[in-house]
């Protein structure tokens, strides 16, 4: 791992420390918004969960937008555009202390800025890097992502409701720094695919096994993301909830970098298996309902996301003949479109089950749908590349 990512020059080192600065300024404050919104500012529970599930919605789906602009305008400026108007989000969001209004469309906002900042961050991260190496940096951007949202909460959460005014500033200095920093980053060059593609439509060129793969893996894992709070807390505590959650983290941030050259070696069909099932098993110890079962079952769904979310995204650009960061963009759709799924579809199971006195048949039933959803996707299985080298690129950055 260290061979394959060193000697790294300073632009991937501020890349790669920003990827872990901006999901820790982020969840210092998004992990709370529904109590913030609820407690804070007075919002009732039904305006919240419509809230809170078009922010998710706009901050997965909104990265084919992110990679398309990126397309068009570049990678740096894609970034510097988004960290601007994320940090007015942030603004926002202090200013909706006094306006309570203002901080609904200031969440959306920040969710804006994060969809189009993504797509070009993992494009700039693996620009010009060979095949064999991309895995290595995808997996390193990928850690320092989670060790930020692991780290967060825990920075927060004693100042999100006595002292919200200060965190706010807080946040939005920490934006203004590393947008200050983006600005200072050479220019990337665009690839020859992406400067011919700038004009065609968002889901030209789309891969679609590895988009359909992408969008199920994240139906069933966000059973998981939006549920577990619920389920364990019932079982043991807030505390050991957030324990389970570092755990996953943790899995991520030292896995899937050690890992990822195994990944990127697997064929595609036994990945997707190996991914899925890790799934399921997963989700079908959940519905044990003790401690132990809560962090087994967790361990075991986060090992299978990390062969999943890594796998698809390498062969999705290995498949599309289109930019870094429109595949990436793409992806980013499927992702929310497959999240959006799962808060609307597993909130009705959930409800029955809960109301049946056996929630745990929820995580049965989500179980069984890892082993039956995946024989979907044998119908969009084995379409041949369109090239066999991503994006080696020519074209300066405009």
């Amino acid at each position: 791992m260290r061979a394959t990512l060193f000697p790294l020059d300073g632009p991937l080192r501020f890349l790669l420390l920003s990827s872990f600065l901006i999901p820790l300024g982020s969840f210092m404050v998004l992990p709370f918004m529904s109590v913030f919104l609820y407690e804070r500012l007075g919002m009732g529970l039904g305006a919240v969960g419509v809230v809170l599930a078009v922010a998710s919605l706009v901050q997965f789906s909104g990265g084919i937008v992110g990679g398309a602009l990126a397309d068009r305008i570049g990678l740096r400026r894609t970034m510097l555009w988004a960290l601007i108007i994320r940090t007015a989000g942030f603004v926002g969001l202090l200013l909706g202390l006094r306006w309570p209004p203002l901080a609904v469309g200031a969440l959306v906002l920040t969710c804006c800025g994060a969809a189009l900042y993504l797509p070009a961050n993992k494009a700039y991260l693996v620009h010009g890097v060979d095949d064999e190496r991309r895995p290595a940096f995808l997996a390193a951007g990928n850690a320092a992502l989670n060790a930020g949202m692991a780290v967060g909460p825990l920075v927060a959460g004693p100042f999100v409701l006595s002292s919200p005014g200060w965190l706010f500033v807080s946040v939005t200095a920490l934006f203004v720094l590393v947008t200050a920093g983006h600005a200072r980053l050479p220019a990337a060059r665009v690839g020859e695919s992406g400067g011919q593609s700038a004009g065609q439509g968002l889901l030209a060129g789309v891969a679609a096994l590895p988009f359909a793969a992408n969008a199920l893996a994240f139906y069933l894992y966000f059973h998981f993301q939006h549920f577990l709070a619920v389920y364990a807390v019932e079982r043991a505590t807030s505390t050991f909830y957030s324990l389970v959650l570092l755990l996953c983290f943790t899995l991520v941030i030292v896995v899937q970098p050690l890992a990822s050259g195994l990944i990127r070696r697997m064929p595609y069909a036994t990945a997707l298996a190996a991914g899925f099932t890790g799934l399921a098993a997963g989700l079908a110890v959940l519905a044990i309902g003790t401690r132990p079962a809560l962090l087994a079952g967790g361990a075991l769904i986060t090992l299978g996301d990390i062969v999943l979310f890594l796998k698809n995204d390498l062969e999705a650009l290995h498949r599309s003949p289109r930019s870094d960061a429109v595949v990436f963009g793409q992806q980013r759709l499927a992702a929310g479109l497959g999240a959006c799924a799962s808060g609307v579809l597993g909130g009705q199971v959930y409800g029955l089950t809960e109301q049946a006195g056996n929630t745990g048949w929820f995580w049965l039933l989500a179980a069984a749908q890892c082993v039956l959803l995946p024989l979907l996707l044998l119908a969009l299985r084995e379409r041949p590349a369109r090239h066999p080298t991503p994006l080696m690129t020519t074209t300066k950055e405009r």
